[in-house]
């Protein structure tokens, strides 16, 4: 199994949770995109396309923010070797000038098992509009409290939650080797369970 990971706008720094679980996770490719700060659609989509074309294994896409639209556009040859997407924090390109190459958004049900997780202040995407994502999608959406943009500015540095989450995307597929960084301290909650917390609540889309 590989774990693609596909930040958003700007990249994610240092102590972002996806940062963190590039390093960590077995099996993770960070994508690399040559122009972070102006993103091109066609660049971006093809860029993520290749890195999953080098890969020798099934891949799980863990992408934030612009990185799941970007995901969302991908063509049917990259889809095909997609076992599941983690999707955090969609923004919203109709929002921002700087994202409106990634517009419209596509709204075809994803081919694979995908996990969405909104924020209720996020500045970059209404969580109203990331829940028409994941129904448009087929998504299992998480709604957290409160979370912002879910990145390192929100507080969300190892993310227990997500790295749970991930889990479940995997299946039995280990996440790391590494000691010290578990994906068993959380337990994503049951798809079924009306249940809310400020982790958030698991719903099916």
């Amino acid at each position: 199994m590989r774990f693609i990971i596909v930040p958003g706008w700007r990249d994610s720094g240092p102590g972002h949770w996806q940062s963190l679980w590039a390093e960590r996770l077995h099996g993770a490719v960070r994508v690399q995109q040559d122009d972070w700060i102006t993103p091109s659609r066609k660049a971006w989509v093809d860029t993520i396309a290749r890195t999953i074309a080098l890969q020798d294994e099934p891949v799980v896409i863990v992408a934030h923010s612009l990185g799941c639209i970007a995901s969302a556009h991908l063509p049917p040859e990259a889809v095909e070797r997609i076992k599941g997407v983690l999707l955090v924090a969609p923004a919203d390109p109709e929002r921002r000038a700087v994202f409106s190459d990634f517009a419209p958004v596509p709204y075809q049900k994803l081919p694979y098992r995908s996990v969405l997780v909104a924020s209720s202040n996020d500045p970059y995407c209404p969580v109203r509009l990331a829940g028409a994502y994941a129904r448009a999608w087929g998504s299992e959406l998480v709604r957290m409290q409160d979370a912002g943009h879910i990145n390192i500015e929100s507080g969300y540095g190892e993310w227990p939650l997500g790295m749970a989450l991930l889990q479940s995307l995997a299946g039995d597929a280990p996440l790391t080797a590494h000691p010290g960084f578990s994906s068993s301290s959380s337990t994503p909650p049951s798809p079924s369970s009306s249940s809310s917390s400020s982790l958030g609540s698991l719903e099916t889309a």
